[in-house]
């Protein structure tokens, strides 16, 4: 396989920007290039999703020179199998890579393994509309991990999954994984979609979740230094 089909990102993007609560994002460039979803995050205010990057790299270089000339902070993600050839492009056009080493992954969530959070520590789940929220609380309170996840159809876009650094290596990151699949299943959901850094690649593999793509993420403009 030498590319990777666009369905499957925008499937993730349509659950992004509900567990965001950002606006639907809206096509950029010419037909089928990407999609433009406004971010209005400080350093982030847009983003910019590239759709054909391996079935047609024009289309990447076209995204690429729009990031390169935008007025706001625009950060442009690529999924792509040709991470070589996309890091390439970016630099080529003048952007900054922030990250090159993320994976959009996907998986069966009516079979996604359950793990219940050790003591002493307290699931909490909330759930408003599509989406829904899981907290970890220790004794005193305290929120130890967070996760959200949102369902869209039959697809459920897992997003902020975090554990705080005093709570790691406890197994919270497993039972969060956890409790979010259970949620959407409940909701009707089946397939899982999110995008893992780096850190979270290997507990997702564990659950069973798949890579589908790399994804690279650059930024742009790039502000020339003043000496």
């Amino acid at each position: 396989m030498t590319k990777i089909e666009s369905e499957p990102m925008r499937r993730w993007l349509n659950g992004w920007t509900v567990a965001r609560s950002l606006p639907e994002a809206e096509p950029v460039g010419l037909a089928g290039d990407g999609l433009r979803s406004e971010c209005d995050q400080p350093g982030r205010e847009v983003e910019v999703f590239a759709l054909r990057a391996d079935e047609e790299p024009a289309s990447l270089a076209r995204l690429a020179t729009a990031v390169a000339a935008a007025r706001q902070t625009t950060w442009l993600t690529v999924p792509t199998l040709r991470p070589d050839a996309v890091e390439a492009v970016v630099r080529a056009a003048g952007l900054e890579l922030l990250h090159r080493s993320e994976w959009l992954m996907t998986t069966d969530l009516t079979g996604h393994p359950q793990h219940a959070p050790a003591a002493p520590y307290a699931c909490e789940v909330r759930t408003e509309g599509p989406v829904t929220v899981v907290s970890l609380h220790d004794p005193s309170g305290e929120v130890a991990a967070r996760g959200v996840i949102a369902v869209v159809g039959a697809d459920a876009i897992a997003d902020r999954i975090e554990t705080e650094p005093a709570h790691r290596r406890r197994g919270l990151g497993r039972a969060m994984m956890s409790a979010l699949a259970q949620a959407a299943v409940a909701q009707g959901a089946r397939t899982g979609l999110l995008i893992a850094s780096e850190e979270g690649q290997r507990l997702y593999s564990s659950l069973g979740w798949h890579h589908e793509a790399d994804v690279l993420i650059a930024r742009g403009p790039v502000t020339p230094s003043h000496r």
